[in-house]
Order: C-alpha cells, then sequence, then structure tokens
C-alpha cells in the first residue's frame, strides 16, 4: 500500500480513499457529515481533500473544525477560577461554545450567510470576526473533531487518575468530572446535527504524542515569526485529551456508521 508521508500534510490521504470517504457521505444523503479521529490523525486532511474533491465536481462544501469553537481565552478563564484551573486550557469536554457551533451548522444548512468562526492555536484565541470567512448555500458541512458523539464514561470510572496531570493538578477529580458531564449534558444538541460519522480508528492512544508532535511542527513551520509548543509541552498538552481519546477509542466503532482502522503510518488497513 502506497504510504501517506506524514507528516507532509500535503500528501495526505490517497485519491481512491478520498473517493470512498466523499461517497460514503453523498450516498447516504448526509447533509452534515462527521469525521472523528484523536488528534494528529489527518481528519483536517482528510477533511479539506473531501471537500476539494467535492467541489471540483461542481458541490459546494463548508468544513467546520470542532477547534475553531473552543471558547475564547477570558471565558477559560473564568471557568478556571470558578471551577477548576485545568480549564484554562483549550480543548477538553466543557471548553467548546456549543451554542456557536449549532447556530454555525443551522446557518449553512437554511442557506444563510454565514461567517466561519476561525480560532488561532498559538495565540490561544479566536480570530476577531472580521477575520472569519464567509459563505453561503452549501451542499454539504463537514465537521471534523477528535471527539464527536463521544458518550461519556461512568462515573466510577473517575475515581483513579489516568496519569501525572490527573494525579498532581486533578487528585480530587474536580476537572475530570467536569469534563465528564459536559460530554453527558453540553454536546448532545451538536452531535444530533451530524446525519452520518466516519470515524478514523487509530492503533491506540499511544501514538498520539508523536502524531500531535508532527502537527505542531507544521504549524510552526507555517509561522516562522511565531513560538508554537515544545515537545514537553505537547507531551504535557495530550494529557488533557487523554481519558476522553481512551473513551472514544472504546466507544466509538460502535456509534460511527463507519469506521476505518489506520496504522501507525494513517495508512487505512483494508
Amino acid at each position: 500500500m502506497t504510504p501517506t508521508h506524514f507528516p507532509d500534510a500535503a500528501a495526505g490521504y490517497r485519491p481512491q480513499f478520498v473517493r470512498q470517504v466523499l461517497d460514503d457521505a453523498l450516498g447516504q444523503g448526509a447533509r452534515v457529515y462527521g469525521i472523528a479521529g484523536l488528534q494528529g490523525t489527518g481528519k483536517s486532511t482528510l477533511s479539506a481533500q473531501v471537500a476539494a474533491l467535492a467541489e471540483s465536481e461542481g458541490r459546494r462544501v463548508a468544513v467546520l473544525s470542532i477547534d475553531d469553537f473552543y471558547l475564547d481565552q477570558d471565558e477559560r478563564q473564568q471557568l478556571a477560577r470558578e471551577v477548576h484551573p485545568l480549564l484554562a486550557t483549550r480543548g477538553p469536554p466543557g471548553t467548546h461554545d456549543v451554542t456557536l457551533a449549532c447556530e454555525t451548522i443551522d446557518a449553512l444548512l437554511a442557506g444563510r450567510q454565514v461567517a466561519l468562526p476561525q480560532f488561532d492555536k498559538i495565540d490561544d484565541r479566536r480570530l476577531p470576526r472580521d477575520a472569519w470567512p464567509v459563505v453561503r448555500d452549501c451542499d454539504l458541512v463537514i465537521l471534523e473533531g477528535w471527539f464527536l458523539k463521544t458518550p461519556p464514561q461512568d462515573p466510577a470510572a473517575l475515581a483513579v487518575p489516568l496519569n501525572a496531570l490527573e494525579r498532581e493538578q486533578d487528585p480530587d477529580g474536580t476537572w475530570r468530572r467536569y469534563c465528564n458531564d459536559a460530554l453527558a449534558h453540553d454536546y448532545g444538541p451538536l452531535w444530533r446535527r451530524i446525519d452520518r460519522m466516519l470515524f478514523l480508528q487509530g492503533p491506540a492512544f499511544d501514538v498520539v504524542p508523536g502524531w500531535r508532535w508532527q502537527q505542531e511542527q507544521t504549524l510552526q513551520a507555517a509561522n516562522p515569526g511565531r513560538q508554537a509548543m515544545s515537545r514537553p509541552q505537547v507531551d504535557r498538552f495530550v494529557q488533557f485529551f487523554e481519558r476522553t481519546s481512551r473513551q472514544a477509542l472504546d466507544t466509538l466503532p460502535g456509534i460511527a456508521e463507519r469506521t476505518i482502522r489506520i496504522d501507525a503510518h494513517r495508512d487505512p488497513i483494508p
């Protein structure tokens, strides 16, 4: 099988696979198609490839990322003060503007003109609204994200810390209970807007730190005058996502309409 040559984002997934994914979306009549997979899986790359193929055939596509709906810094800082300091860090359940995500999708489906939120990961804040791209009248919305439709854990499973971050900074479980409660109560309206979902199932969570570091290197290369995260910072960052990521690996194969296993090189496994 021809390798995808990640982290070279220009290589992406093989054209045959991109074709299959687009056919899966269109063949089922999905208006909102979800692409789920852990950090570094290549969701953004695949989403862009699928959109480009669809547009080459005359279809209008809007690509949304769950990452662009992070709460802004001031909102997360407020959560950090009122609930737990770890909520200052973007990404885990409970740190997204679900209402904005739902409103954006609804506007797209209704054919209204809508500005698509954009989040600057190096500055760790949402871009000003006048920098958001404006679109309307799309035939297909692709929503990509690392924990789409992931259900909450049983509360009993939260008792034992999973990694050093939880042991040292959340010993009483306040942060992980907040994130788990958010999964249980906040994201349902957004998940219900997804008509069909593909899950890119990586081999294990152990590959995520390396994949996420590749992403950060790509981000740094695209922004040479700015400072992205270092490798130690990335290794700490992925600990924020470990619990929900492992839950996604355990549950999403039984939830997604289609699951494709990928190996450590991000090649689909037949």
